[in-house]
């Protein structure tokens, strides 16, 4: 993986060990919102992101309205798919989903909402994470 500063910004140049001291595990999701939000700092990765949230979400909605309970096996692949091609082609960092499992589902979806009414830039801001 890449060198990662705690503003978000990746140096492309050294690869194999973490400037910051990033924490395993998280005592609260306010202590996670700022982390995962820095391990989505650019614009591509977010925007798979969203593609990936709102699929899926079409998926379950499809699986509940028709009763066909087997694309229920589709929700995963439609959301994680293009998150993690995000992470590991666009971000080059290691999904959130490893460090805290539910938080970032949680955050994927605050993320979409946020980025649909217009406040995700605010967000950023608040929180320092640059593209």
């Amino acid at each position: 993986f890449f060198f990662q500063a705690e503003d978000g910004i990746r140096d492309k140049l050294v690869t194999g060990v973490q400037t910051c001291a990033l924490p395993i595990c998280f005592k609260t999701y306010g202590d996670f919102w700022p982390f995962y939000l820095g391990e989505h700092a650019r614009p591509a990765t977010r925007a798979v992101h969203y593609v990936g949230t709102l699929a899926s979400t079409g998926v379950l909605i499809w699986a509940l309205v028709t009763q066909h309970w087997w694309w229920l096996l589709a929700v995963p692949f439609f959301g994680y798919g293009p998150a993690w091609f995000g992470h590991f082609f666009i971000e080059r960092n290691k999904p959130a989903t490893f460090e805290a499992p539910c938080w970032s589902l949680i955050s994927d979806y605050r993320m979409c909402g946020l980025f649909l009414t217009g406040r995700l830039g605010d967000e950023l801001m608040k929180h320092q994470i640059r593209s």
